[in-house]
């Protein structure tokens, strides 16, 4: 009983996780530029946000870009 594998799909599985690295660098990059950028901030919070941002590599971006973004805008207008 021979069994015949497919050779696309560890290429696919490359390309998947390479796609899936690249976005997570680019949401560290956004979120990093953008949280140097917010002049609201004191250094305590930017640097709790710079290490979310670093040690949660997707769920800390994210958190920046929804809710930190929101909360200093809402703070400045205050």
């Amino acid at each position: 009983m021979t069994e015949t594998i497919n050779p696309l799909i560890p290429a696919g599985y490359d390309i998947a996780w390479s796609v899936a690295a690249l976005v997570g660098v680019v949401l560290l990059v956004i979120a990093l530029v953008s949280i140097g950028r917010d002049s609201s901030l004191t250094a305590g919070q930017r640097l709790v946000w710079v290490l979310l941002a670093i040690f949660l590599p997707v769920v800390g971006p994210v958190a920046w870009l929804v809710a930190g973004r929101r909360a200093t805008a809402a703070r400045a207008q205050d």
